[in-house]
């Protein structure tokens, strides 16, 4: 609250605000800074959480680097914010306030924050696909705090409550694997078929979880970094190509009886990679994108043509493979703590987290934040 008193001798203004709070925040392209912010008041229909554990995600990254991307630079269609914006989609914590008309979320609960942010009015929406809002955004990206701050308020629809077996850093995990049990849920994908994984980082580590949890049989992953192929063979892909040492499309064609991938993942957003995989792709067989692209790619659209090859997007996650997600942590279907290469604290996110990401690929995984340390 914002009291402003003047005494008029010195016709000098005092200012009394509210208590401040610890955040990330993202102010340019290189530019995030931990700093001081007031501390959000919970209004009617929101609540108010202190988050726990929050991942710094390829996104964040991507942002960091070269945004704003998503970050809105004019104010956003549905939360007005635009940049700085606090940072964090990747989170869960403990609800400490709800406000007027909440009825779902109680104080004390755990819970993890489903990020999406959608109108309900655009013809997606309408349609049933919010995740696809003409109007999208994203808690930690586009508005409405973020998970890299010591207070969150937010609508209390974002809320949800987290089984009593999952723990506050697996539930960091969640939003991340709802991508890929998304992506797989999309894709004409049987337990019979080979697939392809572009990309063996948290997304595509997601996706073999997600894949093996379906009855998959045969999952190859093409990836370069030491650290992540280990990864990915620990959570039951069967082969590693490694681009440097293997033609991708060639082995993949090897390890298939010369037919193909019935279905390739693209988790990595790289032209070099997917203009490598189209040819490990069987007729009629099917490319789903996951990946963020930093920028458009230039590929043989005549290969796709001529071999009836299916190239699709999936994005993000509707609200059916965010709570079956987190289902499948609740019944211990799966285990996604292992990724976590490093744990930090707010003040060491550009140095240890951001910073070390882009410089230590071969070192690191999933880092989480632990906010209230």
């Amino acid at each position: 609250m914002l009291n402003t008193s003047t005494q008029s001798a010195k016709l000098r203004t005092t200012l009394t605000s509210g208590p401040v709070m610890k955040s990330v925040r993202f102010h340019g392209p290189g530019d995030v800074r931990v700093e001081e912010v007031e501390e959000p008041v919970c209004g009617k229909g929101q609540v108010k959480m202190q988050p726990a554990y929050v991942g710094i995600c390829g996104t964040d990254l991507h942002e960091y680097i070269g945004g704003p991307v998503l970050i809105p630079e004019q104010p956003h269609h549905i939360t007005g914010s635009t940049y700085p914006v606090t940072m964090g989609h990747e989170f869960g914590g403990i609800v400490e306030e709800v406000g007027e008309g909440v009825i779902n979320v109680v104080p004390g609960m755990r819970a993890v924050v489903r990020p999406t942010i959608f109108d309900g009015t655009c013809t997606a929406c309408e349609q049933g696909y919010n995740h696809c809002c003409e109007n999208i955004g994203f808690i930690g990206l586009s508005g409405y705090g973020g998970g890299m701050s010591k207070k969150i308020v937010a609508p209390a629809g974002h809320f949800y409550p987290i089984p009593e077996n999952v723990t506050l850093e697996a539930a960091a995990f969640i939003e991340p694997l709802a991508v890929a049990w998304h992506a797989v849920n999309i894709s004409p994908f049987k337990p019979s078929d080979s697939v392809l994984i572009l990309g063996g980082g948290p997304i595509g580590l997601g996706v073999v979880q997600v894949l093996k949890l379906h009855g998959a049989k045969n999952i190859m992953v093409s990836e370069l970094m030491d650290n992540r192929k280990k990864f990915c063979l620990d959570y039951g892909a069967t082969h590693i190509l490694d681009p440097r040492e293997v033609c991708v499309s060639q082995k993949t064609r090897e390890l298939t009886d010369g037919i193909g991938a019935d279905v390739i993942f693209d988790a990595a957003g790289v032209e070099k990679a997917i203009v490598g995989a189209i040819p490990a792709c069987r007729t009629q067989g099917t490319i789903v994108n996951i990946a963020l692209w930093e920028k458009d790619p230039s590929f043989p659209v005549n290969q796709l043509m001529y071999n009836e090859v299916r190239y699709m997007g999936a994005a993000l996650y509707d609200e059916s493979s965010f709570v079956n997600t987190m289902r499948a942590l609740g019944y211990g279907q799966l285990k996604p703590e292992a990724m976590i290469t490093s744990r930090i604290s707010l003040d060491e996110v550009v140095d240890k987290g951001f910073k070390a990401l882009l410089e230590n690929r071969d070192q690191h995984c999933k880092i989480l934040v632990d906010v209230q340390s």
